[in-house]
């Protein structure tokens, strides 16, 4: 870290810990804040000063960037630290992805906090690139990489009290180090069972009445509000009623909207409702340096300068971000070090061809996986089918969705699935929850193979693509792609992803974040997908924790009974 200055700042002051607000002083010297006054009534057109952010729950991978340029759009909302669940990548590299992003957190002198994963894989019904053991968790925390045991997704092994479950759980409980949950739909008796193995959060609740049956088991809900599981509507009334027991997450946040905010959106958005201000920032930066026990500065003498001034208590605009006293954004520019990115990675496929795509139906009613716009849990229906080679139905939304091991050769997976609404084209990428093998959704095996292809070549990333004759020009640029597969001439365009196929090697956020939304736009505008986040929502088709109906590289999967289900 750089050298933090020693300065005096007046401005308006909100004290969440200690519940006060208005104008006064901050001391700082050597990244301390020395002093903390409040010396009158707050003024008019000040800015206000007060603790920095924190996402209780993220994984940064989602966001495609590594750490350092993650920071590097958080800090420009006012985060100052996230509690990270390194998951993704320790299911493609293990342990060693774990020390990555670790190391990489530390270099970008933003305050990320890792966790230790707790089910890698997290289930063994799918193929990862790796396995985290106990006694490499063990490591982990002796290490001090981690500072906390990342979300406990295998609920049915927690209530059956697994050994293998216990010993992870154990190994945190030694350390002193909180637990943190993953139980979705999980009420009444099961959610008491639940917390009382040592599960201290949760954050997949998506209803007020198994937020509350949580509560009273003893565990905070994290709101969770990212780029496909939007849950915050269900759940905001719980600031007024239990300020204490909730944090605020985005879990999976894809670039674009990273670029155009943060935390700092839930909080303004709160404020909106009329909650109340120092319970807004009571679960926005103190409920989480608390629970999770964390070096992050509350604006208290003796902290770490950790500190954001906002323009107004509407937008929350924010004009300048410190760290450790050192100021990481201001004036509109960030004041963050470029770090160099190695990229490491694991991948073991060739390019397919479409034949391999092929799927035979009996005369009879098949599986339908029911995608939901918003939510990562999906729903099932049933639908009539003719026998023979089934090709996707445009006309009825019953695509093909495919799903292939990119750790070695294997048969692809191949499931029907509804509410994509795409009319031609596909789209495919190598962020699949939580083994990040190959998905891809689309309306012909040509079209599938060709797209899927493409995330092969570029040993990972995102493509949406299209047959040339049918782009709108308003859509062709640059970033586009031509090429013939199988005769047929192409449009595409990709994310790559060459980290771990999960996040760029690019510096700069803002250039991948616009990519991003440029395949997003794609997807829907001219491959006609009527969901909010397409790609987003199709990375979540493949987490088998999630009910009720998955793919996984080994086949379909009913998450309500948790086991392997035949598509007729």
């Amino acid at each position: 870290m750089r050298q933090s200055k020693n300065f005096t700042l007046e401005a308006n002051i909100l004290d969440p810990v200690n519940r006060r607000r208005g104008y006064g002083a901050v001391v700082v010297r050597d990244g301390m804040v020395e002093k903390l006054e409040i010396t009158g009534p707050e003024k008019d057109n000040t800015p206000y000063l007060m603790p920095g952010f924190m996402d209780a729950h993220i994984h940064i991978e989602s966001s495609m960037l590594t750490p350092p340029a993650f920071a590097r759009l958080a800090v420009r909302h006012g985060t100052v630290a996230t509690v990270s669940d390194p998951h993704e990548i320790a299911n493609v590299c293990g342990i060693e992805g774990v020390r990555y992003m670790a190391k990489l957190g530390k270099a970008s002198e933003f305050k990320f906090f890792f966790g230790a994963p707790s089910c890698v894989p997290a289930t063994g019904f799918e193929t990862a690139g790796a396995t985290l053991t106990v006694e490499e968790i063990i490591q982990l925390f002796e290490e001090k990489s981690t500072c906390y045991l990342s979300e406990m997704m295998n609920y049915p092994a927690v209530l059956a009290r697994d050994p293998l479950v216990m010993d992870k759980i154990s190994a945190a409980q030694r350390y002193g180090l909180p637990v943190d949950g993953h139980a979705p739909g999980l009420r009444g008796a099961d959610a008491h069972r639940y917390a009382s193995a040592g599960i201290s959060t949760d954050h997949e609740c998506t209803t007020l009445e198994e937020a509350l049956d949580k509560i009273e088991a003893g565990m905070r809900i994290i709101i969770r509000e990212g780029s496909a599981a939007k849950n915050y509507n269900a759940l905001h009334s719980l600031i007024g009623s239990h300020p204490d027991m909730v944090m605020l997450c985005s879990d999976d946040k894809h670039p674009d909207d990273l670029m155009r905010g943060h935390i700092n959106q839930l909080v303004a958005r709160s404020l909106s409702h009329g909650y109340d201000l120092m319970d807004v920032l009571q679960i926005a930066c103190v409920n989480p340096v608390r629970h999770y026990n964390l070096n992050v500065g509350l604006l208290q003498p003796g902290d770490p300068a950790d500190m954001i001034l906002v323009e107004d208590l509407g937008t929350f605009k924010v004009m300048s971000t410190w760290i450790d006293g050192v100021d990481v954004f201001s004036n509109r520019i960030v004041n963050l070090p470029e770090v160099d990115i190695p990229v490491i990675n694991s991948f073991g496929i060739d390019p397919i061809e479409s034949h391999d795509l092929q799927l035979h139906l009996k005369s009879a009613p098949a599986k339908i996986i029911v995608a939901v716009d918003g939510a990562i849990v999906t729903q099932q229906e049933e639908a009539s089918m003719a026998e023979g080679f089934f090709e996707s139905d445009t006309s009825r939304d019953i695509l093909k969705l495919v799903v292939i091991n990119r750790y070695s050769k294997a048969p692809p997976a191949i499931a029907l699935i509804k509410g994509f609404g795409l009319k031609s084209g596909a789209i495919a990428s190598s962020v699949a929850h939580d083994s990040h093998n190959i998905i891809a959704v689309g309306t012909n095996d040509k079209d599938l193979a060709a797209c899927i292809n493409e995330v092969i070549k570029a040993r990972g990333g995102l493509c949406a693509l299209g047959r040339m004759q049918g782009i709108p020009q308003s859509l062709e640029t640059p970033t586009m792609a031509s090429f013939k597969f199988n005769d047929m001439a192409y449009k595409s365009i990709c994310v790559p992803l060459p980290v771990a196929g999960l996040m760029s090697d690019s510096h700069d956020g803002e250039t991948i974040g616009k990519l991003y939304s440029a395949a997003d736009q794609v997807s829907k505008t001219w491959l006609g997908s009527t969901l909010t986040a397409p790609f987003m929502t199709l990375s979540f088709m493949a987490l088998l924790v999630i009910p009720s109906l998955k793919l996984s590289d080994q086949g379909l999967f009913d998450g309500q009974s948790f086991r392997f289900t035949s598509l007729q």
